[in-house]
């Protein structure tokens, strides 16, 4: 599973992933979490707060539909099933939408006509945000590419870890829950620091990457893309995590001094270790979160939550505890450019992932893909918007396709 992290080093800013924002006086509470009773979403009824569907449909392509067939597979499968009923929306509901917002896609090409559409089926839903105004912090994501080894060397010394038999998780959800012992109860598992120092998975290593700092960040990140000496390429991704609280590496320098708030970045973060690499090590250790991995194939890597592959610009990551899993969204926000200015950022996206600290309705991450690119891209995403999510309205129901074989691959 890729878990959305673009705080998980940095307060401004690739499936783990996440810090929360540092908060001072006057700062918005973007991971504010909703009240007992409270809704994520709320069905707009007020036209002058409906999405910019013109701009989302000249900006959709076949990125787009591929997206939407990946999560029609994830619908497709008994397991998805145990996620339905959410509120009101059924799982066949779900379903349907997919299939009846591909079909639009396919037949509306004109950008009115789209909307018009769109805004007759479909019932139209707003993120309540951080504020219950609708405002969401969007962050970038992305999958870094590392040198690697599988085996230690005098190069390669910093491991990732395979998944523990210990370590329990809830078979719904997927949330930690902590560590089987001896006697069958569940316990708390040991902190990132006792299992530094204690070497308890010694033998259970996976990889070995040069920098601990490097270990890190795949950790953050939740998936890698790793060269290895030989010439081949191995694909890494997130096989659970410890039930231990996270707290982010870009937050302690930044509370304690070390790199100013105003040049936090990753970037900042490896000068600072070429530094003084112990200082930075030192620091990782304060993260009592730890988390494990194993092998993907490359044709399902980077993976998201939902267990499909992800897609650059198109793959949402929310919080699965209060959104609807594998549907079809919209974002409206400005998203960053390689010359460092900004852009509107109008897309039709899936739903498809979730994050360490995507927690709350305020916040969202956006996969920008992988590799150095990717990198600046989800570095400097940081932007507030607005998050919509389309059902099928009750009565187009039973006129959608309801044939799951439509998935196109």
């Amino acid at each position: 599973m890729l878990m959305a992290a673009a705080f998980a080093l940095l307060p401004v800013g690739c499936k783990q992933k996440q810090d929360e924002p540092m908060l001072g006086v006057g700062t918005p509470d973007y991971g504010r979490p909703l009240g007992p009773g409270e809704s994520a979403l709320r069905l707009i009824t007020d036209p002058a707060r409906m999405p910019d569907l013109v701009a989302a449909r000249r900006d959709a392509d076949f990125v787009t539909t591929q997206a939407i067939d990946r999560s029609l597979t994830w619908f497709a499968a008994p397991s998805s099933r145990q996620f339905y009923p959410f509120e009101d929306i059924t799982h066949e509901r779900a379903r349907q939408s997919l299939v009846a917002f591909r079909e639009l896609l396919e037949t509306e090409p004109d950008p009115q006509a789209f909307e018009s559409a769109v805004r007759e089926r479909f019932d139209i839903y707003e993120s309540v945000g951080y504020d219950n105004r609708g405002t969401v912090l969007f962050t970038g994501y992305y999958s870094p590419v590392f040198a690697a080894s599988r085996v230690p060397t005098a190069r390669f010394t910093a491991p990732l870890y395979m998944r523990p038999d210990d370590l329990v998780t809830d078979p719904v959800t997927g949330e930690p829950k902590g560590r089987l012992g001896a006697n069958g109860t569940i316990g708390p598992y040991p902190t990132r620091r006792e299992i530094e120092s204690s070497r308890m998975f010694l033998g259970r290593e996976l990889v070995w990457l040069e920098t601990p700092l490097d270990a890190y960040i795949v950790q953050v990140n939740g998936s890698a893309k790793l060269r290895m000496p030989d010439g081949s390429t191995l694909f890494v991704g997130y096989a659970g995590k410890t039930d231990q609280p996270y707290t982010g590496l870009g937050s302690t320098l930044v509370e304690r001094g070390y790199i100013d708030r105003g040049s936090i970045s990753l970037r900042a973060i490896q000068d600072l270790y070429r530094q003084d690499p112990k200082l930075v090590e030192d620091l990782i250790l304060v993260n009592d979160n730890f988390v494990f991995f194993t092998t993907y194939p490359g044709d399902r890597w980077p993976a998201g939550s939902l267990g499909v592959k992800v897609s650059d610009e198109t793959t949402l990551a929310t919080d699965k505890k209060i959104y609807p899993r594998g549907g079809v969204v919209m974002v409206e926000t400005r998203s960053v450019t390689f010359s460092s200015g900004q852009r509107d950022f109008k897309r039709l996206m899936l739903d498809q992932d979730t994050g360490g600290a995507i927690r709350a309705p305020g916040r969202a991450d956006i996969f920008m893909g992988v590799g150095p690119s990717a990198e600046i891209l989800a570095g400097g995403q940081y932007a507030e918007g607005r998050l919509f999510y389309f059902f099928l309205k009750q009565r187009y129901l039973d006129e959608s396709p309801t044939n799951a074989g439509d998935v196109r691959r």
